[in-house]
This record gives C-alpha cells, structure tokens and sequence, in this order.
C-alpha cells in the first residue's frame, strides 16, 4: 500500500511536468524556432536586404525613439509615484492606486482610440491643436504617448512594494544627520532601489517595443514615416513579402530574448542582494 501511494504522486509529477514541457514547446518554442526558420529561409544575403530596406531602417529607428522617450518618461513617473504611493497616507490613495492599473485592463487598440477622441481632427482638442499648428495623431507624438499609456505601470509597480518592504527609516536617519532631500534619495533611496528600478525598466522598454494596438490607431500606418516594428512587420505580411516580415520579427524576438536574458541576471542580482542584507 505504501508504495502504490510513493509512486502515485511521483506519476502525477512527472506526467504534469512533460505535460508543461509539452506545452512551452508547442506554445513558446516551435513559434520562436519558426519566426527564425522563415527569417532565414531565402538565405543570410535577403535576410540582411530585408533589414537594410529603408523602410525597415525607418520602422527600427522609430521603433528606438519611441521607446526611448517612452522609458524616460516611465523613469520618472514611477520614481515620482511610487515615492508618493509608498511613504504618504492621503485620500484618494487607494484610487491612485487602482488608475495606475488602467493600462493593464484596457485593451490598447481601445486605449488608441481614446487618444484619437481626444487628440484627433474631430477630437475633443482638434480644434486648438489645428489652431496652434500641432499633429498628434498621424504622427510621432500620439505614438509616443499610445506607448507611455500601455507601459505606464511597470516601473511604478516595480517600486511601490520593494519602497513599502525597505521602510522609511534610513531615509528618516539620513534627514535627521543633515542630507537633503536631493541627497538622501541620490545616496540612500535610490541605490536600494536599482535593481528593482532596472527591472521596471526592462519590461517597460520591452512592452514599448513590442507594442501594436494602440499605436496602430494613432500612428496612421504611413510606411516610412509612422510605422514601427511591430507595424512593419504587419504590413509586410500583408504584401506577401514574407522574408522582409519575418526578417524585422526576428530582430524583434533577439530584443525580447536579450531581455529575458538580462531580466534573469537582474533577478540573480537582487535575490544575492537580498540574501546578504538577510
């Protein structure tokens, strides 16, 4: 009897592991090994020709800039609101809280339209920014600010519970001995923070850089000026240039491994870190 109940658990454990296996392989792997496969199917030569066209020069180059601008303005928000979140009780707290959530719960073809409404030609702002001469939609600050509001949360929700878990204490000791403001968050708080801050930021850019919804609906899909990796490679399917395609998705997919890639050093990191504090 006992051993019948010793090997029952261990079945139900091997058989739920190949069944995971199998599924990150039908699911993750093969569409990875795939989007290579097809990249590289007309040789290294096209591979390159497609990546070298000027419009997939301009889609990559875009694609950079947006997701810079985006990164930068997610720095600082989430330093700002988690700092804010974390170490202040005040009303209307726990509303901030959830709002901050609202990108994640809004779809972004959903979230590209509200900015159309908002900031399009018939728009609730259309007017004075026809007025005063400025393109938002159609053009590269709509698609700068679809980025910002689909990759809004991830650094502040990187920080508020790593600031909540730290405590106020050092940062109280340190005002108490003198330091500034400016020099107490430059030496004592941020340096805490960084491997959590460099996470944020990780998936943040990832998510900018990926993103297609929301910018698709802003951006026009103007090939060469508005389009972007992911709308690049869209557009590309469509024409039946499969190569050119595949191509950008490869690049794509080498940026989001790299990622992974850094977000497992990053978490070896911060655990060592942890362990020693420990």
């Amino acid at each position: 009897m006992n051993t019948t109940r010793r090997r029952s658990p261990r079945g139900w454990t091997i058989a739920m592991i190949v069944a995971a296996a199998l599924f990150m392989v039908m699911f993750l792997l093969l569409p990875l090994i795939t989007v290579f496969a097809q990249a590289f199917a007309a040789g290294l030569p096209a591979y390159i020709a497609a990546l070298a066209d000027p419009t997939a020069l301009s889609a990559i180059r875009l694609t950079l800039i947006v997701a810079g601008i985006a990164l930068v303005v997610n720095v600082v928000f989430g330093l700002a609101a988690s700092w804010c979140l974390a170490r202040f009780q005040f009303p209307g707290r726990s509303l901030m809280l959830t709002l901050l959530d609202l990108p994640f719960s809004v779809s972004p073809v959903v979230a590209g339209l509200m900015l159309v409404l908002l900031y399009g030609r018939q728009g609730w702002f259309g007017s004075w920014l026809a007025a005063h001469d400025l393109r938002i939609i159609f053009a590269l600050p709509g698609m700068v600010i679809a980025t910002i509001f689909v990759t809004l949360p991830f650094v502040a929700r990187e920080l508020i519970p790593l600031m909540e878990e730290q405590g106020a204490e050092e940062e109280e000791a340190a005002i108490l001995l003198g330091a500034s403001g400016t020099q107490m968050f430059l030496r004592v708080t941020l340096p805490k923070l960084r491997w959590g801050l460099l996470y944020g930021v990780l998936l943040s850019n990832a998510r900018a850089m990926g993103e297609f919804g929301a910018v698709s609906i802003v951006s026009g899909n103007i090939l060469g000026l508005t389009d972007t990796m992911p709308l690049q490679i869209r557009a590309s399917y469509d024409d039946y240039n499969i190569v050119a395609s595949f191509a950008v998705a490869s690049l794509l997919a080498m940026l989001a491994l790299l990622t992974l890639v850094a977000k497992a050093i990053l978490e070896r990191q911060f655990v060592a870190e942890k362990e020693v504090r420990a």
